[in-house]
């Protein structure tokens, strides 16, 4: 991607056939990239992003992102593989630790080894090397690769992840990194300084890896309905974020009643607890004016690019058009995600 481009990313909450449409126009409004989740509990990712590559020619698609500890490096490959066949050379592939894994009782004993050896897995197999991968979490034995023609072998890499331990690890091998679940700008600011900092410790030129940033995003002509749904929506995330990000402004007390709501299926109970100020550093929320100057800071803060996060607006289809009609223009207008 460029250095300033703007994305959107869709959660796989839909019906199947929805994807395309949706990706196609984001396309048709000029976004640089669609990305699709692979948040557990819903849809796994692949099928929707094939979706999107038969209704697309131009965008940049991928999962952002999935995670080495509930599917194998080996399949991994093959599926990205396949979707950079299917689209014509524009697939990525995103790798996070992810959340949530304790619902399925993993809890990874080496987080960082298993994220940079499921990207060396990956390039392995992607290049038809037949020599044995040894690592601490994930091996080939070698003498084997995959057995049919790849189209393209160094499809690019983003690491998810908000830790410099991670990011460090990893430097050599990927293109981005994506802190994901936050628009904070001072969040943006150290994140960049991580990445700087890794890749000059890889060998690699400090803006060599660039630096994504998306969250929940609702824009709509009436600002206080796109901000009601946004505390919704961004209520499933904060207790997470608020782990990683100890600037965020919410209290304890107030994350204990978030899960509280959110346990027993009251989402708008959990929404209305979410402060002002949390919203702000957890989603774009608001008119399509305080969206784009939301997006705005965090380039200026220092981020490459701005994934606009779902559910986009009131309605789906609606959201991407208002995002699409007067967010991107709007930046364009400050030099930020223009069509080459």
């Amino acid at each position: 991607m460029s250095a300033a481009a703007v994305s959107i990313a869709f959660q796989t909450d839909h019906p199947l056939h929805a994807y395309g449409p949706l990706a196609a126009a984001a396309e048709a409004h000029g976004f640089d990239g669609v990305s699709v989740y692979n948040d557990l509990l819903f849809q796994p990712a692949w099928p929707a992003l094939f979706e999107i590559s038969r209704s697309t020619r131009r965008v940049r698609i991928g999962p952002a992102a999935m995670n080495p500890f509930i599917c194998h490096p080996l399949i991994l490959a093959g599926h990205v593989a396949l979707l950079d066949e299917a689209s014509g050379g524009r697939a990525y592939l995103g790798l996070t630790r992810g959340a949530w894994l304790e619902f399925l009782g993993i809890a990874p004993a080496k987080p960082v080894s298993a994220l940079r050896e499921a990207f060396e897995c990956i390039r392995h197999l992607l290049r038809g090397d037949r020599r044995p991968y040894r690592g601490r979490v994930f091996s080939l034995a070698g003498g084997e690769t995959l057995r049919w023609r790849v189209p393209r072998s160094e499809v690019p890499f983003l690491l998810g992840a908000w830790g410099p331990r991670a990011i460090r690890a990893c430097a050599p091998l990927v293109e981005e990194v994506k802190v994901g679940g936050t628009a904070s700008p001072s969040v943006v600011r150290t994140a960049l300084g991580q990445v700087q900092a890794a890749a000059v410790q890889a060998g690699r030129p400090p803006d060599a890896i660039g630096l994504a940033v998306g969250a929940v995003s609702v824009v709509d002509r009436d600002g206080g309905a796109a901000r009601t749904l946004a505390r919704q929506k961004v209520a499933l995330y904060l207790p997470v974020i608020a782990r990683l990000d100890p600037t965020l402004p919410v209290e304890p007390e107030q994350i204990r009643r978030i899960e509280a709501a959110r346990a027993v299926g009251d989402i708008a109970r959990a929404g209305r607890e979410v402060p002002d100020a949390a919203l702000r550093c957890l989603a774009f929320a608001g008119t399509p004016d305080e969206v784009a100057e939301q997006a705005f800071e965090l380039y200026k803060a220092g981020a490459g690019r701005v994934e606009f996060g779902t559910p986009h607006g009131l309605d789906e289809a609606a959201g991407v058009r208002l995002l699409g009609e007067t967010v991107l223009p709007d930046l364009r207008r400050q030099g930020i995600g223009a069509r080459p």
